[in-house]
């Protein structure tokens, strides 16, 4: 059986925003109603000031019914390279007799889907109106977060920070438009004061955001840190906040965010409000005031990437330019 072969630039084809929003909210509800196995990942690091990580993540996902894992390789010193913070392999198998259909760029999967969930926990907490948004960051994943943001809410005016001043300056430049505002800043605080979206996709170690720049109302997703040992975000962001996630088991374990504030003793597990498919399903309520401050922390699971994996592989398939492989 031949296997299919998706670069980055035709997962990026195959897998329009929108869409993956949508499957990115069945994927929550699966998990929800017990329809998913995802096992947390295990993952090894590279010794060393400058190591990175390679990560495995398997799952099992029955809506829709796919079956695979993420191999990917996370070395945020590549920053400002040529080499991409996360790269590797979705491998994608047949979930009745196991053959292995189709290979795809991790990379490109990953920055859309990560987004796309953004997009969801935005839809599901973020005021109607929110239409001032504040990215700290200025990399691939804040390319696609702004196209995931713009697709939920009518996003006018954005102020962009990153630690590079230029790739900041460059993120305006490019997207700065007659119906969009965009604006690199010199600091954090000067993007995040008086914004209601936030969203923080750094490769930051320590916070880089302050609970005491938030507005009232404000929304962020959290999404660079995914280890318990870094955070984006200090603790008042945090207390301030009603807290969402993907899922409990791996935001406990995965999101320093929340882990370092817990092991401070300043938070307690309870903190977490809810998960994003028990607030789809109607087990729990999301935000509950305008002026309330919501927050998601976004670890990223496998079966975000399945429900991803399924949308380029059913359009790969059936696309005779998408090189095949004959691994026997």
């Amino acid at each position: 059986m031949n296997t299919i072969v998706v670069n980055g630039t035709r997962v990026r084809e195959f897998l329009p925003m929108r869409e993956c929003i949508d499957a990115m909210e069945r994927a929550f509800r699966a998990l929800t109603r017990g329809r998913a196995v995802v096992p947390l990942r295990p993952v090894v690091r590279i010794p060393g000031d400058a190591g990175g990580a390679l990560a495995a993540m398997p799952a099992y996902l029955d809506d829709p019914r796919s079956l695979g894992v993420k191999a990917i390789s996370v070395f945020a010193g590549n920053e400002g390279t040529v080499h991409d913070s996360h790269q590797g392999a979705v491998l994608f198998f047949d979930p009745d007799h196991g053959a292995l259909v189709a290979i795809m760029d991790a990379g490109a999967v990953t920055a859309v889907r990560t987004a796309a969930a953004s997009a969801v926990a935005t839809r599901l907490l973020a005021r109607p109106g929110a239409e001032d948004l504040a990215m700290l960051g200025a990399g691939v994943q804040a390319h696609s977060h702004l196209e995931a943001m713009r697709a939920v809410r009518p996003v006018r005016r954005v102020r962009v920070w990153s630690r590079t001043a230029a790739r900041a300056a460059a993120f305006a430049r490019r997207y700065d438009a007659s119906d969009l505002t965009v604006t690199a800043v010199a600091t954090p605080r000067e993007a995040v004061e008086q914004a209601d979206l936030v969203c923080t996709v750094t490769s930051a170690r320590e916070p880089v955001l302050m609970g005491d720049w938030l507005t009232p109302g404000a929304h962020l997703n959290v999404v660079g840190a995914s280890v318990a040992t870094a955070r984006e975000v200090d603790t008042a962001a945090v207390l301030r906040s009603a807290c969402f996630v993907d899922r409990r088991e791996s935001a406990l374990r995965e999101a320093g965010d929340l882990v370092i504030p817990i092991r401070e003793g300043a938070l307690h597990e309870s903190h977490i409000r809810a998960e994003l498919g028990e607030i789809l399903e109607g087990a729990s309520d999301g935000r509950r005031t305008p002026e309330e401050i919501t927050l998601f922390k976004s670890v990223g699971l496998a079966v975000e990437d399945l429900a991803a994996a399924d949308i380029v592989y059913r359009r790969a398939r059936d696309d005779r330019s998408v090189p095949r492989i004959d691994l026997c």
